[in-house]
C-alpha cells in the first residue's frame, strides 16, 4: 500500500495546478508579462530571505527547503501575476480592485490553509502587514510594467 505524504502531494498541486492554465493565455501575452511576472518574484525572493531573518513566517515545503518557497512562488504566484495583467493591464481600478481581492485571500485564508498542511506559519508577520505588502507591490509592478510597455513602444519607433 502507497502512503500518501500530503504535504508534498499539496506542494506538487500548488506548483504545477496554475501552469495548466498558461497555454490559455496565448504565447503573446506570456511574453508580453513575463517581466513584470519576474520581477515582482525576485522582490519577493529577496522579501522571504528578509522574512527567514526577521523570523516573520516559518516555512517547510518539502519540494523548497530552506527560507524562499519556490514551490508558491513559482506556481500560483508567478501565474496569477500573469493571468492579472493579461486581464486587466490598462484598466488601472479594474487591476487595483482585483489585486484588492486576491491579496485578500493570499493573505487570510491561504496562509491558514499552508499552516494546516505545516508548509508556512506566520510567526511575526500579521496578515493585514501581508495584505498591505502585496498591495503595495501590485501597485508597483503596475508601474514597472508600465515602463516597460513604453520602452518597447519607444525601442519600435
Amino acid at each position: 500500500m502507497v502512503k500518501i505524504n500530503y504535504r508534498i502531494a499539496f506542494s506538487l498541486a500548488t506548483l504545477i495546478l496554475p501552469w495548466l492554465t498558461v497555454p490559455f493565455m496565448g504565447k503573446r501575452n506570456f511574453i508580453r508579462f513575463l517581466p513584470v511576472a519576474s520581477f515582482v518574484n525576485l522582490i519577493l525572493s529577496v522579501f522571504s530571505l528578509i522574512s527567514h531573518r526577521r523570523k516573520w513566517w516559518i516555512t517547510n515545503n518539502p519540494l523548497s527547503p530552506g527560507p524562499i518557497d519556490f514551490t508558491f512562488l513559482l506556481g500560483p504566484y508567478f501565474v496569477a501575476t500573469l493571468w492579472i495583467f493579461r486581464l486587466t493591464y490598462g484598466n488601472f481600478p479594474k487591476y487595483l480592485i482585483t489585486n484588492m481581492v486576491l491579496d485578500l485571500i493570499n493573505a487570510y485564508p491561504l496562509p491558514v490553509i499552508g499552516n494546516f498542511f505545516d508548509i508556512v506559519k506566520f510567526k511575526k508577520m500579521k496578515h493585514s502587514v501581508w495584505y498591505l505588502i502585496n498591495i503595495s507591490l501590485a501597485v508597483i509592478i503596475y508601474g514597472f510594467q508600465y515602463l516597460v510597455e513604453k520602452s518597447i513602444k519607444k525601442a519600435a519607433n
